[in-house]
């Protein structure tokens, strides 16, 4: 299913900007192919790295993340992937509770196309260490994208609090 993400109002001066993600779960695996599409050279899009690592903080620049649980459970996981080809997977207990890096990942290739007016990265994750096959999923998306003018925006596939915080269940609308 092809989605869109929408910016957190209000941003000003946002460039004009497109975020599509595709989804798709097969077998037990999670397929998500993240475009954006318009003025890229207004992002600060990181230079991809010879030895990508799991690291920390990467919300604080251009990153961009889902969210998984189990359908009707407290439990969660944030995955985190940066153009730079740096990434992380984080479990949660309940909402922001119980964040720990997930063991179960101890690398996590992806794919970053770069071109002149789009951005394209895409992901299969196998879930076989996290979730079983039968178990349906629902699924936040979202990213966070830092502006050359140094303004970071916040998109993601509905925003139903006062601030951006792409932790919030009601957020996770996409079912797989």
């Amino acid at each position: 299913m092809l989605l869109s993400l929408q910016p957190f109002t209000p941003v000003q001066d946002l460039p004009d900007l497109r975020v599509t993600v595709d989804l798709s779960r097969r077998s037990n695996t999670a397929a998500l192919s993240y475009t954006i599409r318009g003025p890229i050279k207004e992002i600060v899009v990181p230079a991809p790295v010879e030895t990508p690592l799991r690291k920390g903080g990467l919300w604080e620049d251009t990153c961009l993340e889902f969210f998984l649980s189990p359908k009707d459970s407290l439990p969660y996981w944030e995955v985190n992937l940066s153009p730079s080809m740096h990434w992380n997977v984080y479990r949660f207990s309940a909402y922001r509770q119980g964040m720990q890096e997930e063991a179960a990942f101890t690398s996590l290739p992806f794919r970053v196309e770069r071109g002149k007016d789009s951005f394209l990265l895409g992901i299969e994750l196998p879930l076989d260490g996290i979730i079983s096959p039968e178990t349906p999923l629902e699924v936040g998306i979202s990213a966070v994208i830092k502006l050359r003018s140094n303004q970071i925006t916040y998109w993601a596939l509905s925003h139903p609090g006062q601030k951006p915080d792409f932790h919030r269940r009601e957020s996770f609308i996409a079912k797989l």
